[in-house]
C-alpha cells in the first residue's frame, strides 16, 4: 500500500511540525506519539501526528512537562480510542486560514507601496506588527492577502501610515471578538466537560462542537461586517447627499 497525500516520512513530518527527528523518536519512546503507519520498511504519519507534535508543543508553552503530557494522553487513550484523541488534537490545533505565507522582495514591496522607498521605518513597523518578517534579501508576509489588500488601499489614497494605523486598530478589536467566542466554547463546552471528570467517550461531542465553532465564528464575524458595512455605507451616502443639496441651494440663492 502507497502513502497517501497526507501522509510524510519521518523527515517531511519533522520540518512540518518544525522539531527534529530525534525529538519525534524520544516522543515515540515515551508513548507522546504514535508509531507510524508501516509500509515495507519505511513508516509513514499522519495529520494526526502533525496535530499531537503541535498539540504537545503548545502544553509545554503552557509549562507541561513531558511527563505530565504523556499521562494525559495515555489516560485519555485508555478510556478512548486513539481515533478520538488524536481527531480532538487535531481539532483543536488546525489552522483557522488554509492561506500559505508568501515571500515579497523588497522591489515588490516598493512597487506596491511607494511610499516605502523614502521611509524606512514604514516596513520597521510592518515587521513590529507581524504582518512581514525578514526573509533573506526579501520579507515573508504570513497573510499575503492582507499585504494585496494594503496595496489596495493606498492604491486608492490612503497613506500607508495609516493603514497600518487601521490594522492594528483592527487586530485590537478582533482580539477581542475572538477571545469572546473562545470564553463562549470554555464556559458552555470544555469547563462542563472538565467538571463532570474529563469523560472520554464524550471528547468527540466536544470535538464536534469545536469543529462546529470554526464556521460558525468566521461566518458571523463576517455576516455582521457586512451588515454594519452596509449601515455606515448609507449613512455616509446620506451625508454627502445632504451636503450636495446645502451647496446647491447654497449657489442658487
Amino acid at each position: 500500500m502507497t502513502p497517501t497525500k497526507n501522509e510524510w516520512t519521518i523527515d517531511e513530518l519533522a520540518r512540518n511540525a518544525g522539531t527534529t527527528t530525534r525529538n519525534i523518536r524520544s516522543y515515540q519512546t515515551k508513548g507522546i506519539l504514535p508509531p507510524p503507519r508501516m509500509v515495507g520498511r519505511v513508516g509513514y504519519y499522519s495529520e494526526g501526528h502533525l496535530a499531537r507534535l503541535k498539540y504537545t508543543a503548545g502544553l509545554q508553552e503552557r509549562g507541561f512537562s513531558l511527563a505530565a503530557i504523556g499521562c494525559l494522553l495515555s489516560a485519555w487513550e485508555e478510556g478512548r480510542s486513539l481515533q478520538d484523541v488524536l481527531g480532538f488534537e487535531e481539532a483543536l490545533t488546525a489552522p483557522w486560514s488554509d492561506e500559505l505565507p508568501e515571500h515579497f522582495s523588497r522591489q515588490q514591496l516598493d512597487q506596491m507601496f511607494p511610499e516605502t522607498v523614502e521611509d524606512q521605518t514604514l516596513v520597521k513597523r510592518a515587521c513590529n506588527l507581524g504582518l512581514l518578517q525578514p526573509d533573506g534579501e526579501g520579507f515573508l508576509a504570513s497573510s499575503p492577502r492582507v499585504i494585496r489588500n494594503g496595496a489596495e488601499l493606498v492604491a486608492v489614497g490612503m497613506p500607508l501610515s495609516l493603514a497600518l494605523d487601521e490594522y492594528e486598530r483592527l487586530s485590537q478589536d478582533l482580539t477581542v471578538v475572538a477571545e469572546r467566542f473562545v470564553a463562549m466554547f470554555e464556559d458552555f463546552v470544555w469547563e462542563p466537560f472538565v467538571q463532570r471528570g474529563w469523560p472520554i467517550d464524550e471528547l468527540p461531542a466536544v470535538t464536534e462542537a469545536l469543529q462546529r465553532l470554526r464556521p460558525a465564528a468566521s461566518t458571523s464575524v463576517h455576516a455582521v461586517f457586512a451588515q454594519v458595512m452596509a449601515d455606515a455605507v448609507a449613512a455616509s451616502s446620506a451625508r454627502q447627499v445632504a451636503r450636495l443639496m446645502t451647496v446647491a441651494e447654497a449657489s442658487g440663492s
